[in-house]
């Protein structure tokens, strides 16, 4: 790949040459992304590719979109930012936190702006969690998960249309259904029925809740019926893309099923882990590549960076929002 200098007309064998960076003022997102195509350099650089390749996605109707993210930014208010974006996507893949986080503040659950560095032993005496620079009292998260759950459940329970057996998705669906908070994301995936898949449910809150609730219920969870469908899904599309916040269980599970076709066409990874223990958090999308996750000649970017930066400036830069 070579670019040429306009200033002086010589040609680099390396690439298109760097830009200066200029802002103006009540300069739009768009724009700025606009001014920063030429930035070259560092994370900057690949953010900027990460949006190109997004909007590519977007606009190719043929491709089957997944959305996968961990539950710690649920905590956060780019909780607000994922419930928003979920009628452009056709799956979430996400982990069992998600559930415990987004049905706990759909139903007033307060957190707080708090700090790395506070005395975890005086929060413990005074009840309250932290999750990073996250404050949340007992009764905001786990109260409010349990009496909500037992309502909601109560009332799949008691309905004409019981299972006795759900898959993971479909028992989201169901509480998708009877949530009333549009800022959910539960409630959002339901309304423009989008399927989230949480191969991770068991794992939090709404896990215990949900065994709690099977002891003495006749309900039964059937974790194998969404791989069944997850492995349909990707056979039935050519094209597959994919947004992927953060590692772990529901970014594996996007780049797993999708080696079965060949591997993703389009794909981003907004991540902070390094690669240099081995982890998948930490796994750069070229590593997925090598196994057949996504194929040699998909688009695809890995961005180093905090996605309650990096993510709302993504989507403000996409026409789509």
């Amino acid at each position: 790949m070579s670019g040429k200098d306009s200033s002086t007309g010589r040609t680099s064998p390396l690439g298109k040459p760097i830009k200066d960076v200029r802002l103006r003022a009540s300069m739009k997102v768009s724009d700025l992304i606009k001014e920063m195509e030429g930035i070259g350099g560092f994370s900057a650089q690949h953010m900027v590719d990460g949006i190109r390749i997004l909007e590519e996605m977007f606009a190719d109707k043929s491709a089957y979109k997944f959305l996968s993210f961990p539950a710690d930014i649920i905590a956060t208010g780019i909780r607000g930012v994922i419930a928003d974006s979920v009628k452009h996507f056709n799956a979430i893949i996400t982990t069992g936190g998600t559930l415990d986080h987004d049905i706990a503040r759909a139903y007033g659950g307060v957190y707080s702006k708090g700090s790395f560095y506070a005395d975890d032993s005086e929060l413990h005496k005074a009840g309250v969690y932290r999750l990073g620079n996250v404050f949340i009292e007992k009764d905001e998260y786990g109260l409010k998960l349990e009496k909500s759950f037992n309502t909601i459940m109560e009332d799949i329970y008691s309905s004409k249309d019981y299972k006795k057996e759900y898959s993971a998705s479909e028992l989201i669906y169901e509480f998708g259904k009877r949530m009333k908070d549009e800022g959910s994301i539960v409630r959002q995936a339901y309304l423009h029925n989008v399927k989230i898949y949480d191969p991770g449910i068991l794992d939090g809150a709404f896990g215990t809740q949900l065994s709690i609730f099977a002891q003495d219920h006749d309900f039964k969870l059937n974790l194998i019926k969404d791989e069944l469908e997850l492995s349909n899904t990707i056979f039935d599309n050519k094209v597959t893309g994919a947004l992927m916040v953060g590692g772990g269980i529901s970014k594996h599970h996007v780049i797993w099923w999708n080696q079965f076709k060949g591997g993703l066409d389009y794909a981003v990874y907004i991540t902070t882990a390094t690669q240099f223990d081995g982890s998948l958090s930490g796994a750069r999308l070229s590593e997925a590549v090598s196994w057949g996750k996504i194929k040699e000649k998909a688009k695809y970017t890995t961005i180093d960076g905090d996605a309650t930066i990096v993510l709302p400036i993504m989507f403000s830069a996409l026409d789509i929002f």
